[in-house]
């Protein structure tokens, strides 16, 4: 039986190095026990560096929170054990539909192209994925979680970060190689070092009502401009588990938000837009105010920031733990090989250099909704219901339409870690893509998909129609792609088997054409031979290693 994860509550342990001295010594210690700081502690753990896992609280998150894990961090979570588990609980979904006023507008697909393995998109409440990260977390030998245990001061030096921490039993100290700070948009850790995070604050609430009900709606996100049960604001409505649905109301800046969170101004706004008939029961209400913010560096000696307390986003676009969950992603391989000694400590620069300038497509992104969703003025309102009243007809105007730019994985195109293209390519997947996905056929008669034999290490895949001796690349998994009619080649172990001829398509390969892809498996270089001196020029580059070419 499933537990009851947004009622669940841990015990507090007293840890085994309490008041020891010197304090006990760590590689890592990451802050927070929410979805960023759980998926940095299981990658950690899982490339075989032991973390210990600090939160102040004993319980997973109250209330839906960040609900929409796109297709990209659902890939990631793949990876770490539990996207399954994710999926099979949540509601799956690719469409949307756009209403202004009484009437449709259009809808959209986020994934037209099939044969994908996940979703755009699954809506599911935080405290799952928390519980699903927990339940993954609990199987990891190098892995601890400690509750109640509450960080509040950091100090650093060129050897060490040295945290102390408040519990019930008192304080206590540890010192640890490296930091990661995912303890949310407040950040203990940030205030410890003086850090700030600027940016901007919108001049406007919206409310959050969890609505449990049965319902015929379709699992699809539903957006309305001025609709006649909420004049002059927005609504967005989708579906979460359990039969719960996620409704949003634009409330404007002079709503109060004690008041509006109370049942009796709730009810009535939910009323008007499911009418009489519909039976329903509040499951949580929150009131959130707009605000896109992020700090100058993410890396800070030996302590790196990540999720809400790197960047924040207003919520339409599902940006937020999406891009947590992808700066865990970015950073931990580079740590793991950073303290395994196999690459240099500038090595962690990099994970600034390429997530701070996704907050920033981020952060541009989620400003331009709230800037279309919400008017600042009477001009730009009358710009707005223009564009509205032509995107019915005109598929121009629909463009220009924006109810929310939802999540996509950023592209580190100009990310030192590339090896820049030498010969031309037809397909998108260039230097920093992430992994394009495709149905495959294993040695084994398994049917599977190309993005999870990709794994947690440098891997080169080779397009060749038939199977090639290649000697050994440390440090790289290796696979080679066939064609359907090499079937009879397939017994050789690191086959793939490219039974609709997708992967091929997706990455423009041609026989000799080879990737290489990073552990977070995004493209670091591409060849349209197969050639070990390169390839190893490449891997030495993605590491910052001095003998690239």
């Amino acid at each position: 039986m499933q537990p009851d994860y947004q009622h669940l509550k841990f015990s507090y342990q007293r840890p085994s190095d309490f008041g020891q001295e010197p304090p006990a010594h760590l590689p890592v210690v990451v802050v927070g026990a929410g979805p960023v700081g759980l998926a940095a502690a299981i990658d950690l753990a899982r490339h075989g560096v032991r973390v210990v896992v600090l939160d102040d609280g004993d319980s997973l998150s109250v209330g839906s929170r960040a609900l929409c894990y796109a297709k990209r961090t659902l890939e990631i979570l793949d990876r770490l054990g539990c996207g399954d588990a994710v999926v099979n609980k949540g509601v799956s979904w690719n469409i949307g539909k756009v209403f202004f006023r009484n009437e449709p507008l259009y809808s959209f697909n986020l994934l037209p192209e099939p044969d994908h393995h996940r979703p755009a998109f699954v809506n599911l409440q935080q405290y799952y994925l928390e519980g699903y990260l927990y339940e993954a977390a609990q199987l990891l030998p190098l892995l601890e979680i400690r509750w109640k245990n509450c960080v509040i001061n950091v100090t650093q030096n060129s050897e060490s970060a040295d945290i102390t921490i408040a519990t019930p039993d008192g304080d206590y100290r540890l010192t640890a190689d490296y930091v990661i700070a995912a303890d949310g948009a407040r950040s203990p850790v940030r205030s410890a070092l003086g850090l700030e995070s600027k940016g901007r604050v919108f001049r406007d609430r919206f409310l959050i009502a969890d609505v449990k009900m049965k319902a015929d709606f379709p699992t699809e996100r539903w957006f309305w401009f001025d609709p006649p049960f909420h004049p002059n604001q927005s609504v967005l409505l989708h579906r979460e588990a359990d039969d719960v649905w996620r409704i949003d109301f634009q409330l404007g800046w002079d709503a109060d938000p004690e008041e509006e969170k109370k049942p009796e101004n709730v009810i009535p706004r939910v009323r008007a837009l499911l009418g009489d008939h519909v039976d329903f029961d509040l499951e949580w209400v929150s009131v959130y105010t707009f605000a896109c913010m992020r700090m100058e560096k993410f890396r800070h000696g030996r302590v790196l920031f990540a999720g809400d307390a790197a960047h924040g986003v207003s919520p339409f676009g599902a940006r937020g733990a999406n891009s947590g969950i992808q700066d865990a992603d970015n950073l931990c391989w580079k740590l793991a090989l950073v303290l395994r000694g196999e690459a240099s400590d500038k090595l962690l620069d990099t994970y600034g250099e390429e997530r701070e300038l996704a907050a920033d497509e981020n952060i541009l992104n989620s400003t331009r909704s709230t800037d279309f969703i919400t008017p600042k003025n009477h001009a730009s309102r009358i710009f707005r219901d223009a564009v509205l009243s032509l995107a019915k007809e005109h598929p121009f105007a629909r463009r220009l339409v924006n109810s929310g730019r939802l999540s996509l994985p950023s592209t580190y195109s100009a990310s030192s870690l590339n090896t820049l293209d030498a010969h031309p390519f037809a397909s998108s997947m260039c230097p920093g893509s992430p992994a394009s996905d495709a149905p495959i056929l294993l040695a084994t008669g398994k049917r599977d998909w190309f993005v999870q034999q990709l794994g947690e290490q440098f891997c080169v895949v080779l397009f060749t129609d038939q199977y090639q001796t290649i000697e050994d690349l440390p440090n790289a998994l290796v696979w080679q792609v066939l064609p359907q009619p090499a079937l009879g080649n397939s017994t050789h172990e690191q086959v793939i088997i490219d039974v609709d001829g997708l992967i091929a398509q997706r990455y423009d390969a041609k026989p000799g054409t080879t990737y290489l892809f990073r552990p977070d498996q995004h493209v670091a270089a591409r060849w349209r031979q197969f050639d070990q001196l390169a390839i190893q020029s490449a891997l030495s580059r993605a590491c910052l290693q001095e003998q690239h070419v």
